[in-house]
């Protein structure tokens, strides 16, 4: 953690109990724990439902359920959120993390491929947070849109990619070629106005007009 990060760290929101078991439990027992959101994200997304009001919420990409909660701390009462995630090892870390947070109720979790459970759901929904396989992010960016509500937000994690972006050239792997796919379709796509904040790994922001 660079000085920086701890500073921002330290002055932003804690972490409830609850997210602190789900990062110890994730470091603990998955093989890519800076996956997690982790505490200032986290509080983002909190915060990002709250100022919309949000009552009907869709992630894409559970893993551990840290998000999850973070989502469900700031929906709106009455609010509900589906979580899709493909990895079934995970989900006794997910249940129990949203046990403990008090959220369990808010949640239906849906284990399988995104890109088939989206096909399965309706909308609209208020708000998107999709943090799951980037070689996918425009299959389900574009299952998304219908689903999503005018002035809703898609929020899209990772989308600086660890500056594999800025290379020169840009590497061929399939996720790296994935995420540069879904940043030039998001700025030419005159249906959504899109900012991306440098947090973490880049998280763009993006809202349907």
């Amino acid at each position: 953690m660079t000085p920086e990060e701890k500073y921002i760290r330290d002055h932003s929101t804690a972490e409830t109990d609850a997210l602190k078991w789900v990062d110890r439990e994730t470091h603990l027992k998955t093989i890519y724990p800076q996956m997690l959101s982790g505490p200032v994200q986290g509080r983002l997304l909190t915060m990002i439902a709250e100022m919309i009001s949000a009552t009907r919420v869709l992630e894409i990409g559970t893993f551990t359920g840290y998000s999850t909660i973070c989502l469900a701390y700031g929906l709106a009462e009455g609010g509900h959120i589906d979580a899709l995630e493909i990895n079934d090892e995970l989900e006794d870390i997910i249940r129990e993390g949203w046990g403990r947070a008090g959220v369990s109720e808010k949640i239906t979790l849906h284990i399988g491929d995104a890109k088939e459970t989206l096909k399965s759901l309706e909308g609209p929904y208020d708000l998107v947070f999709m943090d799951a396989n980037k070689r996918e992010y425009c299959d389900y960016y574009e299952l998304v849109m219908p689903l999503l509500r005018k002035g809703g937000i898609i929020l899209a994690d990772d989308i600086l990619w660890d500056g594999k972006l800025f290379e020169n050239p840009v590497p061929r792997d399939a996720q790296t070629q994935g995420i540069a796919r879904f940043n030039d379709m998001v700025a030419e796509d005159k249906r959504v106005e899109v900012v991306i904040l440098p947090l973490r790994d880049g998280l763009s922001i993006i809202r349907k007009k």
